[in-house]
């Protein structure tokens, strides 16, 4: 297919949401560590659909399979397992926010380095890797992919310390911004977590083996038990020995920092039945819809979800407001980021690709329409007319997260401020009238906080990262020719 046509019936699709960059997947010392991954990152695939990676040792040597497109596309194939044998492995499931969509940046990425081959592969958005990809490269560094992944990789190489590990905690420790890291050498399988914690990467257990992987579900699949959190700031070095045993060596080389969990994990990115930092993401979104319908309740005949993200909320929403709850909206879930060739008349379709109004739950009825977020409002405009369409009276939107005032630079892909529906008008009913809903609302960020944590943000301290709602980055953002218009918004947002 025509590439541009391609890219703009997913813009068309796609392009109002938010996407998460990646998820990572490695376990040790099982004769199906391939097969194990595989499913892992099958569970995984919510968290990144443009491409997935998977690298083994079977004891002599490493094997290296990538493709574009889907787990379940690629690796269910016997013979694509087969090419990859081995009792250790790390997978890798892409969306990318870094680095152009090719298949020399898809994860996890390998180099013969001086202490023996090593693989690696993250989750998340490195703050200083421009800066430091230019200093390398201007020390002489080949590149063979435009992936911060690889500035890592380049760092464990010239690290002068003596063993794998030290090398990759040595190069770890010059990265910034928000990441949940594996690599994989001949014996080990090394886990790494950001200073503060912003992504979330959890170890589990199956027969006696060492598992990580970005969220629960990914152990649930494949009959796994969770252990533990990796905590902020922790490295985890799992090492089989001659004898079969593992060891396991945790160290914090840096001084503890509070943790500062990102949010949108909770309000977005992971799969609902997961459990993130000991939170049921289901619950947090139910709780989510519980406190909106506190803080903007609305007569109403019918509370309906957006699919499938605002499915919990809605449900919580109906529960405190003594609303009837009713699937409205029916989406496919069939259509893919490629779809057919897309004319003028297809594209008019637009948002009818992947949802469709459930007429005999909405005519006649007041309707309140419970999303996780807003982003740049395209395809909300959309939903509110295809619902107005079917015969409802009224159309309220409530979201069940705060206003998006600022971009991202820790793994979500995000549009620039000025593109995000929050910044583009001055006012809620200005937005609303956009949209062309009957009214508007938001929870507040201490909703937020307190269906997620339990208490109201504190902003000496905060909880959770939360800058696309406060501009309140947690890092220096030094690969940002200038900071100065973020630190401008951000003083903009708390004056009101």
């Amino acid at each position: 297919m025509n590439q541009s046509h391609s890219s703009t019936i997913n813009d068309e699709l796609d392009g109002d949401t938010l996407h998460e960059e990646c998820g990572v997947f490695g376990i040790l010392g099982h004769p199906d560590a391939a097969t194990l991954t595989a499913l892992g990152l099958h569970a995984l695939q919510h968290r990144g659909q443009e491409a997935a990676g998977i690298v083994t040792f079977d004891g002599r040597q490493f094997h290296t399979e990538k493709r574009m497109g889907l787990v379940g596309d690629h690796y269910t194939d016997p013979a694509t397992l087969a090419k990859l044998p081995g009792f250790i492995s790390i997978g890798h499931t892409r969306y990318s926010t870094t680095g152009e969509v090719a298949l020399r940046n898809v994860q996890p990425l390998f180099a013969e380095l001086e202490v023996g081959g090593i693989a690696v592969a993250h989750n998340g958005n490195f703050t200083n890797g421009l800066t430091l990809r230019r200093q390398l490269i201007a020390d002489g560094a080949i590149c063979q992919s435009t992936s911060d992944t690889e500035v890592v990789l380049h760092l464990i190489a010239r690290s002068k310390q003596a063993s794998s590990s030290d090398r990759f905690i040595d190069a770890i420790r010059q990265m910034e911004g928000g990441y949940s890291m594996l690599a994989m050498t001949r014996t080990k399988l090394i886990a790494a977590r950001d200073p503060i914690g912003i992504r979330p990467l959890v170890m589990g257990e199956l027969d006696g083996k060492p598992i990580f992987c970005s969220e629960t579900c990914a152990l649930d699949i494949i009959g796994a038990k969770y252990i533990r959190d990796v905590e902020n700031g922790e490295v985890v070095i799992c090492e089989i020995q001659p004898d079969g045993s593992i060891t396991i060596d945790a160290r914090k080389p840096e001084a503890p920092k509070p943790e500062r969990l990102c949010l949108f994990e909770f309000v977005y990115f992971a799969r609902p039945d997961s459990v993130v930092g000991g939170r049921s993401i289901y619950v947090a979104r139910k709780n989510m819809g519980i406190n909106l319908a506190k803080e903007a309740p609305v007569d109403a005949d019918v509370v309906v979800p957006v699919p499938d993200g605002g499915t919990p909320a809605a449900l919580g929403y109906a529960q405190q407001s003594g609303i009837p709850f009713e699937y409205g909206i029916i989406r496919n879930h069939y259509v893919g980021r490629t779809f057919i060739e897309p004319t003028q008349q297809i594209r008019a379709f637009g948002v009818k690709l992947k949802h469709s109004a459930n007429r005999a739950m909405i005519q006649g009825k007041r309707v309140v329409l419970v999303d996780d977020s807003i982003v740049r409002g395209t395809t909300s405009l959309k939903i509110v007319q295809m619902i107005r369409d079917a015969g409802a009276k009224e159309v309220h939107i409530r979201v069940a997260s705060p206003m998006i005032y600022f971009p991202d630079f820790y793994g979500i892909d995000t549009p620039d401020a000025d593109k995000l529906l929050a910044n583009q008008y001055n006012s809620l009913k200005a937005m609303c009238d956009y949209i062309g809903a009957d009214s508007l609302e938001f929870l507040s960020i201490d909703g937020l906080y307190r269906a997620v944590g339990g208490e109201d943000r504190n902003n000496d301290n905060p909880q959770f990262t939360d800058h696309y709602f406060t501009g309140d980055y947690p890092t220096r953002l030094l690969d940002k020719e200038s900071t100065s218009n973020v630190r401008k918004l951000a003083v903009m947002a708390s004056n009101g």
